[in-house]
């Protein structure tokens, strides 16, 4: 009598990569202005990774490690314009060498030159993208290039043109596994203006004081100029969700098509500095993640710190790859089944552009240091830091009131301390000198505000 052994078809893999959007621009997050449907159905039906965070608050280091599992100053990568190491393992060397098709549509960020040469894409086989999205397009002018290095101008409001581009690939894939990492531009700012130009008539249904997050409300910056635009970009990236998840459906492909969700950083409207991300702030570094398909159906909201780091060996361990020793992140799988025992309580971020700085948070609090004599371009790191923020976000989740150097936080303070510098070191780093902050009254509190906006 034959025998006949039955297969399992690897599950197909899409990344569905934002960038600059804050975590509470979702409804799950509490936005309330019906910005995320898609969003929100994927993180109630999958996995919604509720305490999600970047690594790297700026998006070429942010996007090097997520595509290799690794710190930026593993990668080399700690600030924009610095090419991924060409012998950098990425997702799609992994999946390549497991039979996997390979595609990346969109932004990447990781190269010395647009448009990309075919070496430095990071081993993806189908390409349909631009190093620097935001110069190479706009809002209604969307150009990225083919594997041959041709301009490809694609029809339509940005966000859709390459949504169009990401449901051709899957139709022309349906009949192999395939990783397909799609990467959008939105809802970043267009850099030649300086403007969020969501598509036509969405502006306007977000515009004014519909809802304004406590950190904004109370700093201002240009949120209230850019929120409506903002709001409506974030809108359309939803419904190109929505039509990735109508496609998988139309095409059968819904029960064997993992989908994950994430952004490379958030967005503080610049209201910490003069830039709009580049700082420890959760408005910074809290971004929207969640995953559905295969082990992620029904596997509610995850409490525990979980790190950019972190997504690429969960993606490749929902695929079954072997997690490579290099990755400095680990798979968050093992959560799901409970196994919670040994995972860090804090996620570490690492800071440049706009300073040379550190930072951790946990649950209750954040704690960042900053070199003073760093050059926030060219160092990836410093030997000394001193203290500069430290936040109970339980008493003050908007971060308004610095506590550091008041006396009566000065343990907690110093516990943090060890936590981070013992994060650095795991993180590759050698081990700094951090220097307490200058000591102050505990009645400097309520004056942080106020010291902040005459900082800006």
């Amino acid at each position: 009598m034959m025998m006949t052994t039955k297969t399992t078809k690897r599950p197909n893999l899409i990344v569905f990569f934002t960038d600059q959007q804050r975590a509470d621009t979702t409804g799950v997050h509490g936005n309330p202005l019906g910005l995320t449907p898609n969003f929100d159905r994927m993180a109630m039906e999958g996995t919604h990774v509720f305490n999600s965070y970047t690594c790297q608050p700026v998006c070429g280091p942010a996007r090097s490690s997520l595509q290799t599992g690794k710190y930026a100053t593993e990668t080399g990568c700690y600030v924009n314009g610095i090419p991924l190491k060409q012998d950098e393992l990425t997702l799609a060397h992994h999946f390549n060498e497991t039979g996997y098709s390979t595609g990346y549509i969109g932004k990447w960020h990781l190269a010395g030159q647009e448009p990309v040469p075919q070496d430095q894409r990071g081993g993806y086989q189908y390409w349909l993208g631009s190093n620097v999205l935001e110069f190479s397009s706009d809002a209604y002018d969307t150009v990225m290039y083919d594997n041959d290095n041709k301009p490809v101008k694609l029809p339509g409001y940005r966000v859709d043109a390459q949504t169009d581009a990401a449901i051709r690939y899957i139709d022309q894939h349906k009949d192999e596994p395939f990783f397909l990492f799609l990467s959008y531009l939105e809802p970043h700012h267009q850099n030649h203006s300086d403007n969020y130009p969501a598509p036509r008539g969405y502006e306007g249904r977000y515009s004014g004081s519909q809802f304004v997050p406590g950190d904004l409300a109370s700093l201002g910056g240009t949120a209230h100029a850019h929120l409506g635009g903002y709001y409506g970009m974030v809108k359309r990236i939803d419904e190109a969700l929505g039509r990735i998840f109508d496609s998988l459906i139309s095409l059968g492909l819904e029960e064997d098509t993992i989908v994950m969700f994430t952004s490379d950083h958030g967005c503080h409207f610049k209201t910490r500095n003069s830039e709009y991300k580049r700082s420890c702030h959760d408005s910074s570094i809290r971004v929207p993640t969640a995953f559905i398909g295969g082990p992620f159906r029904s596997g509610g909201r995850l409490q525990e710190m979980i790190s950019l780091v972190d997504l690429p060996p969960t993606l490749l361990d929902a695929a079954g790859i072997p997690v490579p020793e290099s990755m400095q992140g680990r798979s968050i799988l093992p959560l799901l089944r409970g196994e919670r025992e040994g995972w860090p309580e804090e996620v570490l971020v690492q800071i440049s552009e706009a300073q040379v700085g550190r930072a951790i948070r946990t649950q209750r609090w954040k704690y960042s240091v900053s070199a003073a004599d760093a050059n926030a371009w060219k160092d990836a790191g410093s030997a000394a830091y001193v203290e500069e923020f430290l936040y109970d976000l339980q008493s003050d989740p908007h971060e308004l009131n610095n506590l550091v150097g008041i006396e009566s936080f000065n343990d907690i303070a110093s516990d943090l301390r060890e936590r981070l510098i013992r994060r650095m070191q795991e993180a590759g780093e050698a081990a700094p000198v951090i220097e307490p902050a200058a000591q102050r009254g505990s009645g400097a509190r309520r004056a942080s505000v106020t010291e902040l906006r005459k900082k800006l």
